[in-house]
């Protein structure tokens, strides 16, 4: 029997989240039974068309497919197919008319269709404008944005018990009177928090842009003419929001339109939440991909080639997979199977791209990998196609056939076949780069579920270090603390020219590689163009452009850091401020440069600490000052079984930190906090502090000394220690601590006489501060989402 091969992640994300449970939490599946759960209920679809054929034979090859993991479908469908709730699809597109009954109906569907695992789009763009007169009631419109609001309170109250978060896109025509208001509505970093938004641009408008022209605007009740704007005002706005924020995106309107199969069905409006997935209003979509990491294999030379006859049999097993999902799904609305039936739309995409670059030594930044990319989608698309007539001449083609763009040709049983979609979670069981995704960082630390912490390397990059005689542990830290190869030079420049990280691919080719695939792709394509965090808003205005001009359908950017609350602030262009220690000494004093706008640098990913155990009148604190390359960097505290002032402490933390990341000096920091006296502490003889404030003080001086080099290790205030451990016993009081920024704030030891407990930050801060509310790793955006690689958190559901 065929053997699943799974990492010790990919059991962990399947356990926590796919495998059937008892109401205790107890699992009641293996993965294995998983798979075949999954296979014999989308199999059993094949005795609606044929009643005497063997269920068994097909339920064995779908299953085959995914135990190889050569296949695998979108998470609804792993989840729910065989249990009773049976909703296995993941994409949803709903109206939302110009009325007060019509919208809260879109906001009841919607969480319906969140509370089965899936998620919905939204186009804004019937809704009069913010101002408009109300003739029912003689009131005057909030317009869309206050309703975007309503939409966005509704997914936070379902997602709550659900196994899969609500997530939303919304879309708004560039041509609607209130677009300004649209395209800042998440200036804010928590404004629209299960929003992805985008702006649905025409051709008009882009022509305008390059001409720099203005375009009209159209009052959404009356169709006619509302004013006029300029086209470049407008896309420096979205520009300006996308560099701060990474959103809106863009969705050509006009493009999904022209490739609109059943016209006469109405237009194009909006996409699912990552926008890969074009859908006429109560349309729904079933979504799989095909991985083609094992769609390669080694020859007798030792290099690597494509298995095109394994990617054909695959694509045909995919596509039967599929077209039966949507026969046996258990649909939220009857609207919803009604019109997804008529049409029958799948969307066959790809993951594991770039590990097949890898293996075939393939640069992802290179005019080869582009030519791949356009050769490899066309043999997809093409075969799914084929694969899709096969089924129409058994089953026939979709209902609206003779009605669709396709009448008087090969019947087909889809109206469309290919999306590129994300697969942040099922990329990870399958052990595989997500999408067509280039890999984001070639070494990182997991948490996992016993609380312990993980460097994994990717299994590709290790196996040629290990050829090279190089591999180890610490060369694994250093990929893990830079995330890149680039500039490791004791790695051989042939590996550092093949295996470029995400952030080492210049937005050139993160969008020559998205349009080569869309060339040949029915639907969308999910990616996210990624920036470093020096990007210039000019450089994005130019990615923008480049995606209209290759015939992109829309485009997605992420600059590195821009989703960290403090860059979202008002202020000058981020970075360490040098003179911010400044004090003005009169009302005549010149204020320093950027005086009231000065905001943190960025927190580092990588640290080093201390964490010091200080007794106060009220019981043991526990001080953790952390610091990298440039300094002290963060500092944070925890209070015993004593109890004592925890808020304070921690709010007295927050604050250091935030005044030493902004260029404050140590040395004023320790000058205003030593020496403040409290009379729970000054009541208890035999302590070296004065309070709570006063002790972090002197912790922070002795860190800032051990650090500059000018002492050795700090000793405790209280005791004389030894070296700190890097892994210490109950019994010692000060612990060197080294990972990712952050993780350390994730769960903070306190004093439990005698055992360890964890207090931790709520899901809320974690995401807030760029990790995964589920299990506080790094969380990276890919494909138009926020993932969490280490458990397989989605912020698209």
């Amino acid at each position: 029997m065929d053997k699943l091969l799974l990492t010790d992640n990919a059991k962990e994300v399947l356990s926590r989240r796919y495998l059937k449970k008892t109401e205790d939490g107890i699992t009641l599946e293996t993965p294995e039974d998983m798979f075949r759960r999954v296979a014999d209920a989308v199999a059993s679809a094949d005795a609606g068309y044929f009643p005497n054929s063997d269920i068994k034979v097909t339920a064995d090859m779908f299953y085959k497919c995914m135990i190889d993991l050569r296949f695998l479908p979108n998470s609804p469908t792993l989840m729910n197919a065989g249990r009773p709730l049976g909703q296995l699809s993941a994409c949803f597109v709903l109206p939302v008319e110009d009325s007060m009954e019509g919208i809260f109906e879109s906001i009841k569907q919607a969480a319906l269709i969140h509370k089965s695992g899936g998620g919905t789009g939204f186009s804004f763009s019937r809704l009069r404008p913010d101002g408009s007169s109300v003739n029912s009631t003689g009131g005057i419109a909030s317009g869309p944005i206050s309703f975007m609001r309503v939409f966005n309170m509704a997914t936070e109250a379902v997602k709550q018990g659900g196994t899969r978060r609500g997530a939303n896109m919304g879309i708004l025509r560039v041509d609607h009177p209130d677009i300004f208001e649209f395209i800042n509505c998440k200036r804010q970093s928590d404004a629209l928090n299960n929003f992805n938004i985008s702006v649905g641009v025409t051709e008009t408008f882009m022509q305008a842009v390059e001409r720099d022209e203005n375009y009209p605007l159209i009052d959404p009740r009356s169709s006619q003419p509302a004013g006029e704007l300029s086209a470049r005002k407008v896309f420096q706005a979205i520009i300006e929001n996308a560099w701060l924020g990474g959103e809106p995106g863009i969705v050509f309107l006009d493009r999904l339109n022209s490739d609109n199969i059943t016209p006469g069905e109405g237009e194009i409006e909006s996409t699912n939440p990552c926008g890969e997935q074009p859908l006429l209003p109560y349309e729904s979509c079933n979504l799989g991909s095909v991985n083609l990491a094992k769609m390669v294999y080694k020859k007798d030379d030792g290099s690597y080639d494509i298995d095109i006859g394994l990617l054909g049999s695959t694509i045909y097993e995919a596509v039967h997979f599929l077209d039966n999902v949507i026969d046996i799904n258990h649909y939220p609305l009857k609207q919803i199977e009604e019109q997804t039936k008529k049409t029958r739309k799948i969307g066959l995409g790809v993951m594991g791209f770039a590990d097949m670059l890898l293996r075939l030594g393939i640069p992802y930044d290179s005019d080869a990998a582009v030519e791949l990319a356009d050769k490899l989608m066309e043999f997809i698309n093409r075969t799914g196609h084929e694969a899709s007539e096969h089924l129409a001449l058994t089953r026939g083609a979709f209902p609206l056939f003779e009605e669709s763009i396709y009448r008087g040709g090969t019947p087909v049983r889809n109206g469309t076949v290919t999306t590129i979609a994300p697969t942040g979670t099922i990329s990870i069981i399958a052990n595989a780069s997500s999408g067509i995704e280039p890999v984001f960082a070639f070494a990182y630390v997991r948490n996992v579920l016993d609380g312990s912490r993980l460097v994994e390397g990717n299994a590709i990059l290790n196996e040629r270090l290990q050829e090279a005689g190089i591999l180890s542990d610490e060369l694994l830290k250093k990929i893990a603390a830079l995330g890149s190869i680039a500039h490791i030079g004791e790695i051989p420049a042939d590996i550092r020219a093949v295996f470029r990280s995400s952030h080492d691919i210049s937005p050139e080719y993160h969008i020559r590689i998205q349009a080569a695939f869309q060339k040949h792709t029915d639907n969308a394509v999910s990616k996210t163009v990624n920036f470093s965090r020096e990007a210039t808003r000019e450089q994005v205005a130019t990615a923008y452009l480049m995606a209209y001009r290759l015939g992109c359908k829309g485009v997605t950017i992420y600059r590195d850091g821009s989703r960290d609350r403090q860059v979202l602030s008002i202020g000058g262009s981020g970075g360490s401020v040098e003179k911010s220690s400044a004090f003005v000494q009169s009302s005549d004093a010149s204020l320093p440069e950027g005086f009231g706008n000065f905001r943190p640098r960025r927190r580092p990913e990588i640290t080093k600490g201390f964490t010091e155990r200080v007794r106060t009148g009220c019981g043991n604190l526990y001080i953790t000052v952390n610091y990298d390359k440039d300094g002290i960097c963060e500092v944070f505290t925890s209070t015993g079984k004593g109890g004592g002032c925890p808020s304070q402490s921690e709010s007295t933390a927050r604050l250091v930190s935030t005044a030493i990341r902004s260029g404050v000096s140590v040395e004023e920091i320790y000058n205003q906090l030593k020496g403040i006296r409290c009379p729970s502490t000054v009541r208890v003889q035999g302590l070296n502090c004065t309070s709570c404030p006063d002790a972090i003080a002197k912790v922070i001086q002795k860190v800032a000394r051990f650090q500059q080099g000018k002492a050795g290790e700090p000793a405790s205030s209280d005791e004389t220690v030894p070296k700190p451990k890097k892994n210490p016993d109950a019994s010692g009081s000060i612990s060197v601590s080294e990972g990712r920024a952050g993780q350390e704030e994730t769960a903070s030891t306190r004093d439990t006489g005698g055992d360890t407990a964890t207090t931790k930050n709520s899901p809320k801060e974690l995401y807030e501060n760029g990790l995964c509310p589920d299990c506080g790793s790094v969380l990276t955006h890919e494909s138009g989402c926020v993932i969490c690689h280490a458990c397989g958190y989605s912020k698209c559901g």
